[in-house]
């Protein structure tokens, strides 16, 4: 082994292995990043797909990435810039839209479709916030095991229950969320399809495989209210650079601390010594030794790959093998000659007369439509698409004169049927995406200069997520909080001591939030 040993080596220099990293070094560890690929971020990067392009190949804005680990980490200071966009607009047909521009406008835009969602969009509102003031305190905290028989399993839930012992009814309105369809739940509020296409589209385009009738769809809706927008780090938005800049900002900050990061070191096992992790052995041959060894990888590559199996037992490995990471979200990156010009919008609602933010699905049947598609195993005609061009606020991403339009879709499945992911069906999403796209923007083939289809067997392979899954496994009532990954493995310990997992395949799951990486941590150096 090498002479040289550090306090914690993290497998994985995605952006939660980053803010452990750095969380770690702050408290004076000794903290070695191995990242397989030649840049950092996993899946919060920006790549030069093509000269003088930074393109934010997997995650494409910064919607959660939370407060608290902005301001620890200064990232402000270590160079990173949120660009607020213009309002989401979205697209169902030509001339007919609605911008999500503040609750007030909503509820007025609203108002041409129904009166009585109008009228309801200001309860609606009240009541998400309200289930995500909770969602967002549950974000922090290390999920207990209910099913432990031990003294101090017992201690940590009886703790846990008495600090959320104030929720009363919430209790009720929380199960609701958690059981229900997404289309019930908006139901109880909403009447006009727009509505319930518009507030209920993130549950069938965003990244979890699953539709808004589907029974526990409504808790992908709390997605929305989980961060605070209000405090010093400042609201959502796109990040100058693309979306790796956040995580080189947080290497920078884990660097300043003596953090030490190498890329092109993909990791062949976790070494044990006594059953106990002990280090780890690159590809080629190379062994680092730590104290603690944290796995920043999904758990099924974990767990099946990279741990011996004889450590494991059985029937924990049934259960990684049950997760449910089958996705149907894909990428599609476009280098534009010109901006292409979308038609039936008012200059007046449109900030610059260009959707720099829009969704794109005409109604609820198209959505389930496509997800039936997908569900058996074809590429939808119609997918549901998020639609950006960050170069309109941001020249950093495109060459001068040029711009840059990425878009993440649903409803490609990652097993097609009868077939595989090759160029043939590349290509068929191409067109797919190409036809939806240009129902609003006529022009939009006469602008393009290159473009590159990710569908989800691309995701697995280039970024190392089973499945396809951009959370490493679908966020369902079965798959969160204390089950997650899997039952008995949700404090961020593995069965084998000294191994501790701090990506998105633990609590609270995927989305750029940095909260598992900063879990870890606060376990590894609390014991908590």
């Amino acid at each position: 082994m090498n002479a040289e040993k550090y306090d914690a080596v993290i497998i994985g220099g995605g952006h939660n292995g980053l803010v452990c990293g750095a969380y770690l070094a702050r408290a004076g560890r000794r903290v070695c990043v191995l990242e397989r690929r030649d840049l950092i971020g996993g899946a919060a990067v920006s790549e030069a797909v093509w000269p003088g392009y930074r393109v934010s190949t997997a995650s494409y804005t910064m919607a959660l990435l939370q407060p608290r680990i902005m301001l620890d980490l200064e990232l402000a200071r270590h160079g990173l810039e949120v660009v607020p966009p213009p309002p989401m607009i979205h697209l169902f047909e030509p001339g007919k839209y609605l911008v999500l521009d503040g609750d007030d406008s909503v509820a007025r835009q609203l108002a041409r479709y129904s009166e009585e969602d109008a009228r309801a969009y200001p309860a609606y509102r009240a009541h998400m916030a309200a289930l995500g003031a909770i969602v967002s305190r549950l974000l922090w905290e290390i999920p207990p095991d209910p099913a432990a028989t031990s003294l101090s399993a017992r201690l940590a839930l009886l703790r846990f229950a008495w600090r959320y012992r104030g929720l009363g009814d919430r209790l009720h309105d929380i199960y609701e969320v958690l059981t229900l369809s997404a289309a019930d739940f908006l139901r109880r509020w909403f009447r006009s399809d727009e509505a319930l296409c518009a507030l209920g589209f993130y549950v069938g385009c965003g990244g979890a495989t699953t539709t808004l009738s589907a029974p526990g769809s409504a808790y992908v809706l709390l997605r929305g209210y989980i961060r605070d927008h209000t405090t010093e780090a400042g609201p959502a938005g796109f990040i100058r650079g693309g979306m790796g800049s956040i995580s080189e900002a947080i290497a920078r900050a884990g660097q300043e601390h003596g953090m030490v990061i190498r890329t092109q070191a993909p990791v062949r096992r976790v070494v044990l010594s006594k059953g106990r992790a002990c280090g780890v052995e690159l590809e080629n041959g190379e062994q680092i030794q730590a104290g603690a060894v944290i796995s920043n990888a999904p758990a099924k590559l974990l767990f099946r790959k990279l741990v011996p199996q004889d450590a494991l037992p059985a029937a924990f490995l049934a259960r990684v093998d049950a997760i449910r990471d089958h996705s149907h979200a894909f990428k599609v990156h476009i280098a534009l000659s010109r901006l292409p010009r979308f038609a039936g919008l008012n200059a007046g609602d449109v900030a610059g007369g260009y959707p720099v933010q829009a969704r794109l699905a005409a109604s609820t049947d198209v959505l389930e439509q496509a997800y039936d598609d997908a569900k058996y195993g074809r590429i939808a005609a119609q997918p549901a698409l998020v639609v950006l061009t960050p170069s309109v606020v941001d020249a950093t991403v495109a060459p001068e004169g040029r711009h840059l339009m990425t878009i993440f879709g649903q409803h490609a499945p990652y097993r097609l049927r009868g077939r595989n992911w090759d160029e043939h069906a590349r290509n068929e999403l191409r067109e797919a995406v190409l036809r939806t796209l240009e129902r609003h923007a006529p022009d939009i083939r006469d602008c393009i200069e290159h473009i590159q289809v990710l569908g989800p067997a691309d995701i697995e392979a280039r970024f190392s997520l089973p499945g396809g899954h951009v959370h490493h496994g679908e966020l369902s009532a079965d798959q969160i909080f204390f089950r997650r990954p899997v039952p008995g493995a949700a404090d961020y310990r593995t069965p084998v001591a000294g191994l501790y997992q701090c990506g998105a395949s633990v609590h609270p799951g995927g989305g750029v939030t940095g909260v598992p990486g900063y879990n870890a941590a606060r376990v590894i150096l609390l014991g908590k």
